[in-house]
């Protein structure tokens, strides 16, 4: 094991991270660094976030031995950390409450937040519900569409959800309007940021809380190993899907130390990384600024940024956490792509096999864990973070369900009617912000 201390003092991750915001944000960075700063080793803060975590969220999750799967793919011994499992159904609920947390203390009644997927809108309305704030929740008129799900639940928990029509009405828009209210209404609003991006200390701060998730691991993986005779205490092989990074960061960040497990996050490759029709910002992209801080983008030769696509809403995004770009170029951790379809393959073996409908997210880890699972031996161990469930999905599979397609390994044989179809394409355009 190593020393690892990342960022610093500046939100620095070697050359990414950073604070590249507009001076009308300035101050608003200033509070919030000052009151994290304050909070973060504070014992009654802490004793509160364990105790919510506990008897509101239901940590820990736990970790799943995907017996069946594991035998199927004839190799390594495939584990899943459970955050569907987790109130509100996915790993978002333990950095909102956090970031909800210092918004009561900073006496700020009023939430913002943006959302794609919409399990951090959901997440964040969970929250304020709990705790009697204000939310507003900024989300673009095509995610609105293809997230129907989650909107209502968002509209259930009291919160007020803003479609926006301008741009390419995506995640991008929706950023950009959350940042325009925030600048506008800076003295009593709080904004909640979803994942591992943005200005320093939100990187930092987004990692910190979401962390439990790679805690939990490191006490829950040697027991479990134990029980199935497996040499070690860790798994060999630790892989999570990655957008803006949030749930990668959480189960990558406590493991950074112990060398011998493989950090492995799995990007949207869309329709391949050759295609020009993907969201892969680590494996195309290249450093540059965007929303806050530096980090790998997808861009042209003029620094502007170009369309991404994905399948899954929660992907489909031009950048990355700045740490993700770090652990890259050290070669701490290793990023993948995983082509729609690929994605689609795993959502389905996974729904068959296990019994787990998974987030179009998580299904592009999944694929490649299953992958993996095939190149290692029997005692080998792969953990997957498996994010977020699939309820919000549901409708997008089954709008892409209205053909044959191809006959999946569970079929045995049998002619499928009403397979997943080619995914239509949905090109995100996203500008820099």
């Amino acid at each position: 094991m190593y020393e690892y201390q990342q960022p610093d003092a500046r939100g620095h991750f070697g050359p990414y991270g950073g604070s590249f915001i507009s001076e009308t944000l300035t101050h608003a960075i200033n509070e919030l660094r000052q009151a994290y700063a304050r909070y973060q080793h504070d014992p009654e803060f802490l004793r509160e976030f364990r105790y919510e975590l506990a008897h509101f969220v239901g940590r820990p999750s736990p970790v799943y031995h995907a017996a069946r799967m594991s035998q199927e793919m004839g190799g390594a011994q495939i584990f899943f950390k459970r955050e569907d499992l987790n109130h509100t159904g996915a790993h978002k609920i333990n950095n909102v409450i956090g970031q909800a947390m210092l918004a009561k203390r900073m006496g700020k009644p009023r939430i913002i937040a943006e959302t794609g997927a919409g399990q951090h809108g959901v997440a964040t309305a969970t929250i304020c519900a709990r705790y009697g704030l204000e939310c507003i929740v900024y989300m673009g008129a095509e995610d609105v569409k293809r997230q129907s799900p989650n909107v209502y639940r968002m509209k259930l928990l009291g919160a007020t959800v803003v479609p926006v029509e301008s741009g390419s009405k995506t995640l991008k828009d929706a950023l950009n309007e959350a940042m325009r209210d925030w600048v506008t209404n800076v003295e009593n609003t709080f904004y909640i940021i979803g994942t591992v991006a943005g200005p320093h200390p939100y990187p930092m701060m987004v990692r910190d809380f979401q962390s439990v998730i790679g805690q939990e691991c490191l006490t829950q993986m040697p027991t479990l190993m134990k029980d199935l005779r497996l040499p070690g205490q860790q798994p060999d092989a630790v892989l999570a899907c990655v957008g803006g990074g949030s749930n990668a960061m959480g189960i990558f960040h406590p493991y950074i130390p112990y060398e011998n497990t493989r950090l492995i996050g799995v990007e949207a490759a869309g329709e391949g990384l050759d295609s020009g029709k993907h969201s892969a910002s680590l494996e195309r992209g290249t450093p540059g600024v965007l929303h806050g801080n530096r980090t790998y983008i997808l861009q042209d030769e003029n620094g502007q940024i170009t369309e991404t696509h994905s399948i899954s809403a929660g992907l489909d995004y031009p950048g990355v956490g700045p740490e993700h770009a770090w652990l890259k170029d050290i070669g701490r951790a290793e990023y993948v792509g995983v082509t729609d379809t690929e994605a689609l393959e795993a959502f389905h073996h996974m729904c068959r096999t296990e019994g787990i409908i998974p987030a179009l997210e998580t299904s592009h880890a999944i694929a490649y864990g299953m992958q993996l699972a095939k190149t290692m031996r029997p005692d080998q161990a792969i953990l997957i973070n498996l994010s977020g469930r699939g309820d919000k999905d549901i409708g997008t599979v089954a709008d892409l369900s209205n053909a044959d397609f191809y006959c999946r390994p569970s079929c045995r044989g049998q002619s499928v009617k009403g397979g997943v179809g080619t995914p239509a394409e949905q090109p995100i355009h996203l500008i820099q912000s």
